[in-house]
């Protein structure tokens, strides 16, 4: 009986040991901005949670960045997709405005720890606004541990900056600052910063991104779908201002989603979706 346990604890062992040794699986991430759900007529929420859903499962990724969610899109959202889970307070620090609410797959990563911040001179301040913008604008960040393979971790960053023409200063002061905290929260992790940056790839927020993470859809071998993103529900897309920039992976297939049924479009923006591969 006693060789008959250790046997079964040996195998027990191996199998742990040849599944720590597996190679991580690539990583699927994506960054939606879902457009908040007060539209009334053919852009109600109620409309558009179909083909966003659609949009989610088809595409399966491990992690999605939203922006503009409420936290009623973000309970749809999880019933209608049961492998998800999501986290973040709104940008006033409750549940009754705009999140940048991370959603992830709880069979393909785990969340370690979590965080916000906001963009504004006193970033842990909650709700705290800064540089002339007319709402408080954050950063929501999640460490995750892939699932299964060896484990790795990495740090997600979802944001949403201003939006007026007029923000053009408080867009760069709000990238200095997410750049600036991310050796303290990410330490030696790889890197997603996802979001709406309101700012295109001639901006000097492009510039300073791109300066120090890489811009994954520029950079990824396969490319699906329009380069630009901002539509405003016409399916014609005039604006590139949704991003994924990365570090410490290479992105291997990226894809901009046009998806609709007939005139009904899941958002007035075209989700981003990229799939990694860590570099180590």
């Amino acid at each position: 009986m006693m060789t008959s346990i250790l046997r079964r604890g040996l195998s027990l062992f191996l199998l742990a040991s040849v599944a720590a040794c597996a190679p991580t699986q690539p990583l699927k991430v994506m960054s939606f901005n879902v457009r908040y759900p007060t539209d009334q007529g053919p852009t109600r929420w109620e409309l558009r949670r179909p083909v966003m859903v659609a949009t989610i499962r088809e595409a399966k990724p491990d992690v999605i960045g939203t922006q503009e969610l409420y936290q009623r899109q973000g309970e749809d959202l999880v019933q209608a997709l049961p492998d998800y889970r999501w986290f973040g307070r709104d940008r006033r620090g409750g549940h009754g405005d705009e999140h940048m609410g991370i959603f992830y797959r709880a069979d393909r990563v785990r969340l370690v720890r979590q965080g916000d911040f906001w963009l504004s001179d006193t970033p842990d301040q909650v709700a705290s606004m800064g540089w002339g913008t007319d709402l408080p604008r954050m950063a929501n960040w999640g460490v995750f541990e892939t699932l299964g393979g060896k484990p790795r971790r990495f740090l997600f960053v979802d944001t949403h900056l201003p939006h007026r023409d007029e923000d053009a200063a408080a867009r760069e002061r709000g990238v200095a600052l997410i750049l600036s905290r991310l050796p303290a929260i990410a330490q030696d992790l790889p890197v997603i910063v996802a979001g709406d940056f309101n700012a295109d790839p001639s901006s000097r927020v492009y510039a300073a991104m791109a300066g120090t993470l890489t811009d994954a859809w520029a950079s990824a071998p396969h490319r699906t779908g329009p380069e630009r993103t901002f539509h405003n529900f016409t399916g014609n897309a005039d604006k590139r201002i949704d991003y994924l920039f990365v570090r410490g992976f290479t992105p291997t297939d990226a894809q901009v989603d046009a998806r609709h049924e007939g005139t009904t479009y899941a958002s007035d923006h075209f989700p981003v979706a990229v799939t990694l591969r860590f570099d180590q």
